[in-house]
């Protein structure tokens, strides 16, 4: 059985003692949100979880409890995008990720971490040569932590459209200019 931690909510960055916790009680207990009434319990037992994944923005406060994962496989994605504190106002600075990400990488090894640079979205700031350049900066950091890059582009629905009417998801071709820029 696959655990994934990231589907609702950032653990590592918001979560991380929680987490330990459950861990330490060797269950979880997960309500369904389309079902409130419906809970299930999810044995945490090393040896029916054949590994553990991670998504989060933030790696930091979860690296002091990294010897307790241990007894997991584990895979990590992490999100480092260029957007600043008006886009993403609980993400720290993107150079204290990037050296989160890096003694994350030391810790579970190259192959068992991969960076994410989503959602790819433009506006007046974020360009297409802007998210060029941040997208080649970032890979110079990260080269020799991590093996894997996934990058997507914004799905604009209503309430992204609502909640930022500045962005834009960007077009086919502007999709592949950045996705294919391998200077």
């Amino acid at each position: 059985m696959i655990i994934n931690t990231g589907c609702r909510t950032d653990i590592p960055a918001f979560y991380p003692k929680w987490l330990i916790n459950r861990i330490k009680e060797g269950y979880v207990m997960v309500r369904n949100p389309y079902n409130p009434s419906q809970v299930t319990k999810y044995s945490l037992n090393p040896d029916v979880v054949d590994c553990l994944a991670f998504c989060t923005k933030n790696p930091e406060p979860i690296l002091k409890y990294l010897n307790e994962l241990d007894i997991y496989k584990q895979f990590w994605f992490v999100t480092i995008t260029p957007y600043g504190k008006d886009i993403e106002p609980n993400v720290p600075n993107k150079e204290k990720v990037i050296e989160s990400f890096k003694k994350l990488s030391k810790h579970v090894g190259i192959n068992s971490i991969g960076w994410r640079y989503d959602p790819i979205f433009l506006n007046d700031e974020f360009t297409v040569n802007k998210h060029i350049e941040m997208f080649r900066k970032f890979a110079k950091e990260l080269k020799g932590y991590t093996k894997d890059c996934t990058i997507s582009f914004l799905d604009l629905y209503e309430k992204v459209k609502r909640n930022a009417p500045n962005i834009k998801p960007p077009t086919k071709e502007e999709q592949k200019e950045i996705a294919n820029n391998k200077n």
